[in-house]
């Protein structure tokens, strides 16, 4: 099976994302729209800070505090709801700091039959909103402290949080990003919030939010970008 969740769209103007988000503290600068976000690159995430709202920027890939490098995030932008009792590397920041990440749209890949039965192709898909609006994924952040640099090296990162695609989602891929209503947003978000509470919110998103569509392979490429990534291709395509 594919990576969950291996790329997604940020393109919301940072002073609308603090205010969908109900941010009273900004801590980033505006980033350009992006179509093709991957793992390590730089992405919005709110999170509390000092007992309210923080906008701020998180590298994709979270960074466990024990680890002896940052390299470890590389593989680990997604963390399984089934798994986070029993991770080491997710359950304290399960229990201690959580976050949303804002998403316009995700994509996944689909794996068909070839043509003239050649091997399995993979075909992208654009996950979005129905009415427009942006996603909240349910993540995880951490910071990191360069254990070569006592003074210096803070890294503050990030994973999305993923649960089983519902019944819209399911014929692309087995899994999904767990998207958040907004009523449980300060829920996910307070600390105090227990394990079992927080835990009980990953349930897949209901069907009716999403449309789900063929998009072009050139999404594959991170190198790739544009509005055009977004566009909906002929489903026998």
């Amino acid at each position: 099976m594919s990576v969950v969740c291996g790329r997604y769209s940020s393109t919301s103007r940072l002073e609308d994302l603090a205010d969908v988000f109900r941010a009273e503290e900004v801590c980033t600068e505006p980033m350009p729209p992006r179509y093709n976000v991957a793992p390590t690159m730089p992405v919005y995430a709110v999170a509390l800070r000092r007992g309210h709202r923080a906008l701020g920027t998180f590298r994709w890939g979270l960074v466990p505090s024990w680890a002896k490098e940052p390299s470890v995030g590389n593989r680990m932008i997604n963390a399984r709801a089934e798994g986070l009792a029993t991770s080491r590397a997710y359950r304290t920041a399960m229990d201690r700091r959580r976050c949303l990440i804002p998403a316009d749209a995700f994509f996944e890949w689909q794996r068909r039959p070839g043509p003239g039965g050649k091997a399995l192709t993979r075909v992208p898909h654009a996950i979005r909103r129905v009415d427009g609006h942006p996603m909240a994924f349910a993540g995880l952040w951490e910071v990191w402290h360069d254990p070569a640099s006592p003074g210096g090296g803070l890294l503050r990162t990030c994973a999305i949080v993923t649960t089983a695609a519902n019944e819209v989602v399911a014929p692309v891929h087995g899994r999904m990003p767990a998207v958040l209503d907004v009523r449980r947003w300060a829920t996910w978000l307070d600390p105090a919030t227990d394990f079992s509470t927080a835990w009980g919110l990953l349930a897949p998103a209901p069907c009716e939010w999403f449309e789900v569509y063929p998009v072009s392979t050139l999404v594959n490429d991170v190198r790739h970008e544009g509005p055009g990534l977004l566009e909906p291709m002929p489903a026998a395509s």
